[in-house]
């Protein structure tokens, strides 16, 4: 059994240096829903020191609410606020002479394109003119992954180990009272349940199919760190191996 861990790193938070020594990717900040460049540098610098792969985390122009708060913007602003972040850390990654190994969306816009096709096509086409190759990180068995691989792109499938489900196989909002795991051995119970039987459990009890080809945890939390820490150890003492992805789906 293996599993790629993934932190949202970059964000201005307390721990990415302790956390890039836990995780084997990382979703750096474009810093359109926060962190600055002083932050996203170093990230970067940190993950080429550990050997951690690294991809964009583009956002809606959102640092008021973090990112979280789901807005409609023309097809021809999204493309150009994603491409001006996309780009700006492309660059910022080659001066640190590391290269970009996927695009993950953040926040509300992540959540959106699992859902809604038309965004999901538009957020297709602005990778498809940054860079093809790149595999794109989204929601395990939304729209935007079913919608990439139609049109020939990588994707990888996500789960989250610290965040609630709903029998729809959709994230239950953060507005929601249980949205996020706060207990770290549900949180460990789920990431193995996922990683050894293909299935997670919704906030109804459901069992829903899923396929994770990696597992995120959030790095902007006051226990992130000790959460990181357990969640590793745990994963490796039931015998996970935690590891990138070689090839994506």
């Amino acid at each position: 059994m293996q599993i790629d861990l993934n932190a949202d790193l970059g964000e201005g938070g307390a721990f990415d240096r302790e956390l890039l020594a836990l995780v084997s990717s990382a979703n750096i900040s474009c810093g359109a829903h926060a962190g600055d460049h002083s932050t996203i540098a170093l990230a970067i610098s940190i993950a080429r020191e550990q050997g951690v792969r690294i991809g964009a985390h583009p956002s809606y122009p959102d640092r008021e609410n973090f990112g979280r708060l789901a807005m409609q913007l023309p097809i021809a602003s999204l493309r150009q606020h994603i491409l001006a972040q996309l780009r700006y850390v492309r660059d910022l990654a080659s001066e640190h002479e590391i290269t970009l190994s996927h695009i993950k969306p953040h926040g509300a816009l992540y959540n959106q394109l699992g859902q809604d096709e038309q965004l999901a096509q538009a957020f297709i086409q602005i990778v498809q003119e940054f860079d093809p190759t790149l595999p794109i990180v989204g929601l395990a068995g939304g729209v935007l992954l079913k919608l990439a691989q139609e049109k020939g792109l990588q994707t990888i499938s996500e789960v989250f180990a610290d965040r609630r489900y709903q029998s729809n196989g959709e994230l239950l909002p953060r507005s929601a009272a249980k949205a996020v795991i706060e207990d770290t051995d549900e949180a460990v119970a789920q990431s193995l349940e996922v990683i050894k039987t293909g299935a997670i459990r919704s906030i109804e009890g459901h069992r829903i199919a899923v396929r994770a080809d990696t597992l995120c945890i959030h790095g902007d939390s006051k226990i992130a760190l000790t959460f990181a820490q357990t969640l590793r150890k745990r994963l490796e003492q039931e015998g996970v191996m935690i590891r990138a992805l070689s090839t994506a789906r």
